[in-house]
């Protein structure tokens, strides 16, 4: 089968057994999902949802590209919902038994230190997840997936110059976002 551009796409059912693609593919999908998600609990249950969802749309999903880009982005879809849903409500820091930053204030400078790291990552996923999907989407697989931007581009179907100018919209944003909240 081929696109309206003559570019080949294949049925996802058409690329073996369910448990042939699970048994092959799973592995990618939690190391994916995990570098976004990190934690193990919740990265099975998302790729546990992703598999199901591959499962029942078996017979509709269009593979474009190869099978791990597909992959990768619905990983990287899923594990951004994720973040942006969870991040909503976040309860850990409604707990009255957490120490308040007053009283850890008088503890050893590494504490100290180490929560000044704690807060500049919070100020950097909240400015991360304020960033428009795709800018952030590119921003994410180039950083945490390392990947280079002619494979971005690849995998997403999008011209390197694309690639570059999202990655400098990203860089401009977060530097004003973390400008900011430093006061």
């Amino acid at each position: 089968m081929s696109d309206q551009f003559g570019k080949p796409h294949i049925l996802l059912s058409q690329l073996g057994t369910f448990e042939e693609l699970f048994k092959k593919q799973y592995a990618f999908v939690c190391t994916i999902l995990f570098k976004y998600v990190g934690d193990k609990s919740k990265v099975e249950d998302i790729a546990q949802e992703i598999f199901t969802e591959l499962w029942i749309k078996r017979d509709q999903i269009l593979i474009h590209t190869s099978l791990q880009a597909y992959l990768r982005r619905m990983a990287i879809s899923r594990a951004l919902n994720y973040i942006r849903d969870t991040k909503k409500h976040d309860w850990d820091e409604l707990d009255p038994s957490k120490e308040s930053t007053a009283d850890a204030m008088y503890q050893q400078p590494e504490v100290i230190q180490q929560l000044e790291e704690e807060e500049l990552k919070t100020r950097l996923s909240r400015g991360i997840e304020e960033l428009p999907e795709k800018c952030r989407v590119i921003f994410l697989m180039s950083r945490y997936d390392e990947l280079s931007y002619a494979e971005i581009a690849r995998e997403l179907n999008i011209s390197i110059k694309t690639v570059e100018n999202q990655i400098g919209k990203a860089l401009k944003y977060l530097r004003l976002a973390l400008s900011k909240s430093r006061g």
